[in-house]
């Protein structure tokens, strides 16, 4: 039987197909997506539960003209697939390969570079408008799940698009899921949509009684018209959305392509915004995805029959493990620390303090902003507060951090997983712009902690101090010490002192976590040479070790070395930090350079970048001799 998926060269071959085959190509899709993810990673669960909503957008819409944006881009494979990219699919999120996002260069199919959640609806605020502007007739559609609907800065462009009334046609995928479950409000109003029976069949129900008992009947009719909008806010699915002034479609099943089908085709054309409210579910189709979602929402190499992850993938004991545990056993000892964390509690390794303290644990869903604002009144009541969310995540709470923690110097501490390089997830995911953005708030502490123990430390020593927030920022991945000890007794590390591991007359190396290994190795290479190297674990960023440095420079070159852009980041701080000194030897500053960088495995990434120990070992040489 011939294969529908291998010929789909473009999404107007989808025109053409008769149900069964577009039932097959569904099929085919899903097999695709485990095949090659099975291999190389990525985010299956949410592509295999919005395959049916992604063929029917590409069979009512134009996407070569009109606009199609994914809010986050995580369930954006099937798109891949049949907009020309299947043949490429086997590298995808590999080095030099496909992304796992959305990504304009790509394709003039991908409208814009997602990878973050909740901006899809101001995105495509801003395309509806211009193409108003202009007089254009592209139709503008956003693709966005009901964890990321829970999101400021999506109500924010609710607002304006109810407002303005913008020509967009808004897809909402309710799997129920984030990374983690949803929580919320919002959630709950959805749930009990996805469970309410249309008010269609309830009204048309109730006045056909009132009618059928003549004039009194038609009277309460007329009088229920007054009160209709009440009525509705009892009955009616989607009434939030409509009082925003948003035409409302469903719930609908969204493995129903037909159905769905139905739904895009009332929807295209439709002067004003309107939502497409879709229920789907979350790895569909493959059923250890299905049984366990958020398992297989960013997964590693698996076996494609059981689902059973690769066995040499989480083996070895993980930065985020580390911080887990320490964090359990400081809060047994201390109970007025309270953990946040949005919609991560897995990924941040937060999950045993949630089963151990539910009530001192508090995940706010994909809301930042909020996690951080709340932290702040934690803190403002005596309490300590623990916020651990991805570094390229915290980011978008920059102003938080500035107004409501970092000026009133409460004491919040900030525990920044996924720092530096985080592989194929890419660009968007990198944590390359941490040590910018906390070094540039007054108040703010940042420590850098080389391996499991010295975590375990940095989190004992800023749960100890009592006056403004501090930040720790580790890796992804495992750590060079291994787990924890269960018998360890974390220690108060010295403020602003760094550690000189090696002493050396020529080069003195100064680098920050992940990058200690790194500096090791070049000295012994160096050593190899005959060119004596010190190496410094710097530990921490803000107060920076300024006697450290300043012993550098009796040295001849001193070079920095971070995971991290080098534009405002740790070697920045060095040069500031020798700013008043006369005499000093040349200064390299290695890390990430002043650009965002792509996707593909750890060790590729820092190979690209010059970031080997041969590579910076032949720098060095490179430096000395010049």
């Amino acid at each position: 039987m011939h294969s529908v998926l291998e010929n789909i060269e473009r999404p107007d071959d989808l025109r053409s197909l008769s149900p069964e085959d577009v039932r097959r190509l569904a099929a085919e899709i899903r097999q695709r997506l485990v095949d090659v993810t099975s291999k190389n990673g990525g985010h299956l669960a949410s592509s295999l539960g919005a395959v049916e909503i992604i063929l029917a957008l590409h069979s009512v819409f134009d996407f070569s003209y009109d606009r199609l944006v994914f809010d986050v881009g995580h369930q954006g494979y099937a798109h891949k697939l049949i907009t020309g990219r299947n043949a490429a699919f086997d590298t995808l999120r590999k080095f030099g390969g496909i992304s796992g996002f959305p990504k304009r260069e790509e394709s003039i199919y991908d409208a814009h570079d997602s990878g973050h959640a909740s901006d899809s609806l101001s995105i495509a605020c801003g395309l509806a408008k211009a193409y108003a502007l202009n007089g254009d007739t592209n139709e503008v559609v956003a693709l966005i799940g009901d964890a990321s609907l829970s999101g400021g800065l999506a109500f924010e462009a609710l607002n304006q698009i109810g407002h303005d009334q913008y020509n967009i046609t808004i897809v909402l995928n309710d799997n129920e899921m984030s990374i983690s479950k949803s929580v919320g409000a919002l959630s709950l109003y959805l749930g009990k949509l996805r469970m309410s029976r249309p008010y269609t069949v309830t009204r048309d129900t109730l006045e056909g009684s009132l009618e059928r008992i003549g004039k009194a009947g038609r009277v309460l009719v007329n009088a229920g018209e007054a009160a209709k909008s009440s009525f509705k806010k009892l009955v009616v699915p989607g009434m939030f959305f409509e009082d925003m002034g948003i035409k409302y479609i469903g719930p609908i099943d969204g493995h129903n392509i037909f159905d769905v089908l139905d739904a895009f085709s009332a929807a295209k054309g439709y002067r004003g915004p309107i939502i497409v409210h879709t229920v789907t579910q979350k790895g569909r189709g493959f059923e250890p995805a299905e049984k366990k979602p958020e398992l297989f929402h960013g997964v590693s190499s698996y076996d494609p029959k059981t689902g059973e992850l690769d066995p040499k993938n989480g083996l070895a004991p993980t930065f985020t493990q580390a911080f887990g545990s320490s964090l359990l056993d400081e809060a047994e000892r201390d109970d007025a620390i309270v953990a946040l964390t949005a919609a991560m509690p897995t990924g941040t390794g937060l999950d045993g303090f949630a089963a151990c303290f539910s009530e001192r644990f508090i995940d706010v869903g994909i809301a930042e902003e909020h996690a951080v604002a709340m932290a702040a009144g934690l803190a403002l009541a005596g309490k300590k507060p623990v916020v651990v969310i991805y570094s390229a995540f915290l980011q978008r709470a920059f102003d938080q951090l500035a107004v409501d923690v970092a000026l009133q110097r409460l004491h919040v501490v900030f525990c920044l997983d996924r720092s530096g390089l985080v592989g194929e997830d890419g660009s968007t995911h990198h944590g390359l712009l941490d040590l910018v953005y906390l070094r540039a708030l007054p108040a703010m502490r940042i420590i850098a902690p080389s391996d499991a123990r010295m975590l375990s430390d940095a989190l004992h020593t800023a749960l100890s101090m009592n006056d403004g927030p501090v930040a720790i920022r580790y890796p992804r991945g495992a750590t060079p010490d291994g787990a924890v000890p269960d018998d360890y007794v974390p220690q108060i590390l010295p403020f602003g002192i760094a550690n000189l591991l090696r002493s050396g007359a020529d080069v003195a190396l100064l680098a920050l976590g992940k990058m200690i290994p790194l500096a090791a190795e070049c000295a012994t290479l160096l050593a190899a040479q005959g060119i004596e190297a010190s190496v410094y674990d710097m530990i921490w960023v803000k107060p920076i070790d300024e006697d450290a440095v300043r012993a550098a420079t009796a040295t001849r070159l001193i070079v920095t070395l971070e995971d991290g852009t080098t534009s405002g980041g740790f070697g920045s701080a060095v040069l500031e930090t020798l700013s008043g000194v006369a005499e000093r030897p040349v200064v390299l500053t290695l890390g990430v350079p002043d650009e965002f960088c792509g996707h593909g495995c750890i060790e590729r990434l820092f190979e690209s970048l010059g970031l080997t120990p041969a590579a910076v070992t032949e720098q060095i040489v490179e430096a000395l001799n010049a």
